[in-house]
């Protein structure tokens, strides 16, 4: 684990002292990532730097670059490759011979032995850049749900690459322009979606893609990996299923505890991360090490389910309640992510993931457990709205007409609100629907909202990043699982765990999110894996022998903080003075009437807008401090 960063030219690059220091400069912006010691090397053409945060073979033997014996290949790896032992076994077979005990030095010799048939081979989370210097040609790789990202860019002929956008940046004369394409997407979707970043000129490589490039400078891009599609889904016996389910989860959990670290697991009160440490605990022969936070306002604590998880399989359990200070987190997170970024529950994150590094190198989670297995209550409104397409048009625009009519959203009426919108959005085309569950600011909403500077984005609707995905007919629960797997997984979900793991140098892994899971997940019929609107009926089902009740009866809750309460209080003169103010007016993205707008009527009460609000304020805060300045931001 760690962060890697370099630079490929078609050209020599030059003075081999000036590129060692430049790419000095860029790793030294990816430290965070990889505590353990940083390296730089080159030949010339490529210039390659890694920030090691060492997990598996702590020795220098396997630091990298990881090279083979004839200097032939070389890679530097950010991630895991969790079946290394069984590849690194059938290469020794083969004749190859291995330097280090790391998983790495796999993808060396499985390229040379397959050549890029080894990505296929590869089972794990990883973003990867191979050169083969016999061939001169470059490999950008990520992986197949976009656990570990990956960005470049084309600069003078170059290309750059780092784990993160801000080690692009630390190249001499790169330029920091912002994208607003790409602004205009994440305020629809509370992340940038790939492959946009919010700068001008820098991509981010797609999930189950790689990008090649040959001697001469021309390159291409390629899916090597796909989900399967939902219609492929077919039903299995009950006691089939349950079998094959519970036998593929605890292999994804018994690769993912090969560590020479302290390995724990966080632990909500949810029923994915209850799994994991089930899973956990049945495959250790010590007490697993398991993390909670709670806080003082109990309707974000889940201290007691967890407890009872806990308790259940006498883990070393360890609980801390936290006191968020908004207005002191603000700026980290805002370097950290580097990229404007409104998915609140990045602040809980943040602290479980700073509490955690404490005590342990790595921490499992039960992050992709939703969308394997339909968790989410917008997947029961999917159930829902496909009973309501079978209505009569005019049957459909009454309920909208009656949603309405019902009382303007407030914070003590969460299910009146849900009712609201799903009645209102009734009569839409079922893609479009779910489009509008998911997305912050929809067409209309931006229309009021834009300035001058983004009215040209308007004639390009986000939502249609989303229902590509979904197709024109109904939208069930496991069509609207896939859209998500493909957008606000990658984009949103994985990027809060991995900016928010990663700089405090702890490496996060996902039992759920393996890949062969996530498919075998995917070809089972959504009616087999929901019971009625019941989300999550089968895994319930098939870990109840394993799970206390109190769990299996807990409701879906988000992993989030108070930010409704905060943008009336601690954080509410901030937000008048950094959406308000005259640099934030001049940027012409936005029509100040409206933002006020937006905070009046959350201040005062009439409408709930924190999520909206929220979103602008990083906004705002990101282009203070990415944008604005004349160099790159320092760590706060």
């Amino acid at each position: 684990m760690c962060g890697l960063a370099g630079v490929w030219s078609p050209e020599p690059l030059g003075d081999a002292d000036a590129i060692a220091s430049r790419l000095h400069g860029m790793i030294a912006t990816l430290r965070h990532r990889g505590p353990d010691g940083d390296r730089v090397w080159s030949d010339g053409r490529v210039g390659l730097a890694h920030a090691r945060l060492a997990v598996i073979d702590l020795s220098q033997a396997a630091a990298q670059p990881i090279s083979d014996a004839d200097g032939a290949v070389h890679v530097v790896n950010n991630g895991e490759i969790y079946n290394f032992q069984a590849l690194r076994q059938e290469l020794t077979g083969l004749g190859h011979r291995f330097l280090s005990d790391g998983d790495t030095e796999v993808i060396v010799h499985g390229y040379k032995q397959w050549g890029d048939q080894v990505i296929g081979r590869l089972r794990g989370m990883f973003a990867f850049v191979l050169w083969d210097s016999r061939r001169r040609r470059l490999l950008l790789v990520r992986d197949r749900l976009g656990q570990k990202p990956l960005h470049y860019a084309w600069a003078g002929g170059k290309l750059l690459f780092g784990s993160e956008i801000k080690a692009i940046l630390a190249w001499p004369g790169m330029a920091r322009e912002a994208d607003l394409e790409a602004i205009h997407h994440y305020l629809a979707f509370r992340a940038v979606p790939a492959p946009h970043t919010a700068f001008k000129g820098i991509r981010h490589l797609e999930p189950a893609h790689y990008l090649a490039v040959e001697a001469d400078g021309s390159h291409r891009m390629e899916r090597y990996w796909s989900m399967p599609e939902p219609s492929a889904a077919r039903p299995r016996l009950a006691a089939d299923l349950a079998e094959e389910i519970i036998s593929r989860f605890d292999e994804a959990v018994r690769l993912r505890l090969i560590a020479d670290v302290p390995l724990g697991a966080f632990l909500s009160g949810g029923i994915d991360s209850a799994c994991v440490v089930a899973a956990m605990a049945r495959a250790s022969d010590k007490p697993v090490k398991t993390f909670t936070i709670g806080f003082a306002d109990r309707g974000f604590d889940e201290r007691g389910p967890a407890r009872a998880v806990a308790e259940r399989y006498g883990t070393d359990h360890q609980e801390f309640v936290v006191e968020p200070d908004a207005v002191a987190i603000l700026p980290k997170l805002v370097w950290h992510y580097g990229e404007p970024f409104a998915d609140a529950s990045a602040v809980p994150t943040w602290y479980v993931a700073e509490i955690t590094r404490r005590h342990v190198t790595v921490a499992l989670n039960g992050d992709g457990g939703d969308e394997g297995f339909l968790g989410y209550p917008r997947y029961a409104g999917c159930r829902l709205g496909g009973w309501t397409d079978a209505l009569p048009g005019p049957a459909r625009r009454l309920m909208g007409a009656l949603g309405r009519a019902l009382p303007v959203e407030t914070s003590r009426w969460r299910m009146m609100r849900y009712a609201r919108r799903f009645l209102v959005d009734a009569a839409m085309p079922a893609a479009q629907r779910y489009a509008s569950w998911v997305t912050l600011f929809d067409q209309a909403g931006k229309q009021g909202l834009y300035g001058d500077a983004m009215r040209d984005c308007l004639g390009n609707p986000s939502e249609a990043l989303l229902t590509s995905w979904l197709g024109d007919g109904a939208v069930d629960p496991g069509r609207a699982a896939h859209g998500d797997i493909h957008t606000n997984l990658p984009d949103d979900l994985l990027v809060k765990v991995d900016v928010a793991t990663m700089a405090h140098g702890l490496e996060a892994r996902s039992p759920f999110l393996d890949h062969e899971l996530m498919a075998f997940a995917a070809s089972i019929p959504a009616a087999q894996r929901m019971g009625g609107l019941k989300t999550k009926a089968l895994l319930k089902s098939v870990m109840a022998s394993r799970l206390p009740a109190e769990t299996l009866r807990q409701p879906k809750r988000g992993f989030s903080v108070p930010i409704e309460h905060w943008l009336r209080h601690e954080l509410k003169d901030l937000a008048y003075d950094t959406l308000l103010s005259a640099r934030a007016t001049a940027r012409g993205l936005f029509r100040a009437e409206a933002v006020r707008r937006l905070l009046d009527e959350h201040v005062s009460g009439q409408r709930l807008h924190h999520d909206r609000i929220w979103a602008l304020l990083m906004l705002e805060l990101w282009f203070a401090m990415w944008i604005d300045g004349a160099d790159a931001p320092a760590r706060p």
